[in-house]
């Protein structure tokens, strides 16, 4: 090999995305089309509450965390979960799931069980060690979380403030009480 053949390596360095970056990306509901909101417990669980978890060695709230901010990480570009409740005494937790592109109506159900069993599972079923969290029949059918889902709907403040803004006419008509038509050129086709 020619000791010289990579003199001009300088050229080609690409510094590789600083990965924390992406970790402090904030979060903006103005890039995504669909929200649900997703309700999970665990299937054939072990557990009565979160709380018992710790007979496992398992830190839920940790658990959840450390999954969704790598998952998050891992799909910004079509998904992003959000923990929005969970509380030791319950024995299900609570996220806002959402989505770049709109789900089809009637292809919600397909589609969210798609993202819970290939995208959400295996990090906790295999990464944080929940399969410890389950019975017999949840191991034989690798099955890790019972879900349930609702579509959420954002009222659209701005449109709102826009109506309420406008709704007396009266403000739209000058103090002086002289309203001014104004006729625009007309506009001529050129052939």
């Amino acid at each position: 090999m020619i000791e010289n053949f990579f003199a001009d390596y300088k050229k080609f360095v690409v510094i590789p995305e600083d990965e924390s970056q992406v970790n402090n990306e904030v979060f903006d509901p103005k890039k995504y089309a669909g929200y649900y909101i997703l309700t999970l417990s665990i299937f054939d669980s072990r557990l009565s509450t979160w709380r018992d978890a710790s007979k496992f060695e398992i830190d839920i709230e940790k658990s959840i965390k450390t999954v969704l901010r790598n998952i998050n990480q891992m799909q910004r570009e079509k998904y992003h979960f959000h923990l929005l409740e969970i509380d030791k005494f319950k024995n299900y937790f609570i996220l806002a799931l959402s989505t770049k592109t709109r789900f089809n109506p009637g292809e919600e159900d397909d589609r969210i069980a798609y993202v819970i069993d290939r995208i959400l599972t295996n990090p906790f079923y295999v990464g944080q060690n929940w399969f410890k969290l389950i019975g017999e029949r949840g191991r034989v059918a690798r099955k890790l979380f019972c879900y349930s889902f609702k579509e959420y709907v954002a009222a659209n403040l701005n449109q709102s403030k826009r109506e309420d803004k406008y709704e007396n006419i009266s403000e739209l008509i000058p103090k002086n009480g002289e309203i001014k038509l104004i006729k625009s050129a007309q506009k001529m086709e050129v052939l």
